[in-house]
């Protein structure tokens, strides 16, 4: 009973202190992360006030916040979308992966913590946030702008290739070999298309057993089945994101649209509570030597994740404005990244840095990353974007030909 007492306390007021840091954050105009990350970092191992008897509850609340992030992403998309927009986008998720992915495997055989750690790196530097970017365009009234769908396209390739990149890090990281880590990843492929095949041919059956008209049988039901595909898929060692990732794909027409604002809550709560759990078990004691590390691994891929944005937009005839704006927006780092790391953490196979390495690179991107996005509304950058513009446009000399 004494135990439940304590256990009550500090989450009641972890909570509490959630709250007030995400309505501070919100006044300033940015993403509550940073701030859930530094709570956990303070309350942690190695933190200001550790709290101890919490820590198996924060454990499974943040299990269920990833299923509850990828679940309500995958409620975003229809399945045909999804697939329209894998083939129309591909070149620029290819681009995404190759500029993003090779800065954070390089630089882990640079600091000399081996090849698995380096394709965990990878999947930290390449991932961008969706709830921190969807929040951001949000905020900013962009989410009807021409490079809009190209933003959300370059997440949509990047949270299709979690869905193969995840079970194979988890047998990497597990040591199983090449063998058993190719039947993983043929496993998580075979289920990736099983299920979109289900939710293209079949999605609407899958919405009409769920009423949208009884919000409580609703929210139990998707809840349920959510949370039943993500442990199958678990067991399947694909991925519990993943799994949950794909029922959101599913659902379709006013089911989905019931679901999402339902769910929200929910998410935002156990989201929070995920942020928290990683900065709990990150001993804030070993991010002072791995700062300086984060900085310049967040600067080299702040510029790259910029590139990428700016060709994507190109590629489909945007204009100036709109690349810098697609560009900048793609920057914060957020629950996949910490996802990865967690993973990595899980395993204890991996350099111990990695966590606090990957805690203060999600924190620079992520403080950072709305800050940059507000850039190309700025008057000096427009007249910068006005001045690069008449430059281009200068006439030939006579004589010259294209």
């Amino acid at each position: 009973m004494h135990q439940t007492t304590i256990l009550l306390i500090e989450v009641g007021a972890l909570l509490l202190l959630l709250g007030m840091l995400g309505r501070l954050s919100r006044r300033f105009g940015l993403s509550p992360i940073p701030l859930y990350l530094l709570a956990g970092l303070a309350f942690g191992h190695g933190g200001l006030l550790p709290l101890d008897a919490s820590e198996e509850f924060f454990a499974v609340g943040a299990e269920i916040g990833v299923i509850l992030l990828l679940v309500m992403l995958g409620l975003e998309y229809s399945a045909n979308e999804l697939v329209g927009n894998l083939r129309s986008a591909a070149p620029a998720g290819l681009i995404d992966a190759v500029l993003n992915a090779l800065p954070g495997f390089g630089f882990a055989l640079l600091l000399g913590w081996g090849w698995v750690a380096a394709v965990v790196l990878g999947g930290i530097t390449w991932i961008s946030s969706s709830g921190v970017i969807a929040k951001v365009l949000g905020d900013l009234g962009r989410v009807g702008n021409r490079e809009t769908p190209v933003i959300l396209s370059v997440l949509v390739i990047e949270d299709l290739a979690m869905a193969l990149y995840l079970p194979l890090v988890t047998a990497l990281l597990a040591g199983v070999g090449l063998v058993k880590g190719g039947i993983a990843l043929g496993v998580a492929v075979l289920t990736v298309v099983v299920v979109l095949v289900v939710a293209i041919r079949y999605g609407h059956l899958i919405s009409a057993a769920l009423s949208a008209k009884d919000p409580e049988a609703l929210l139990l039901g998707v809840f349920g089945l959510t949370l039943l595909v993500a442990g199958i898929a678990a067991k399947l060692q694909v991925s519990a994101a993943v799994g949950a990732f794909l029922v959101g794909i599913a659902l379709s027409g006013p089911v989905a649209h019931h679901a999402t604002q339902l769910l929200s809550p929910l998410r935002d709560l156990f989201a929070a509570v995920f942020f928290v759990f990683f900065g709990l078990v990150t001993d804030p004691r070993d991010m002072p030597p791995v700062l300086l590390p984060a900085l310049a691994l967040a600067v080299i891929t702040m510029g790259t994740k910029l590139l990428t944005g700016y060709l994507a937009a190109r590629r489909v005839g945007i204009a100036e404005p709109g690349r810098w704006r697609a560009g900048f927006a793609l920057v914060p780092r957020g629950e996949f990244s910490i996802v990865i790391a967690g993973l990595a953490v899980a395993a204890g196979t991996v350099e111990p840095r990695l966590a606090a390495l990957a805690t203060a690179y999600v924190l620079i991107t992520v403080v950072s990353g709305p800050v940059l996005a507000r850039l190309p509304d700025l008057a000096w950058f427009k007249a910068w974007l006005r001045q690069r513009a008449r430059a281009n446009q200068q006439p030939q000399p006579v004589g010259v030909r294209d």
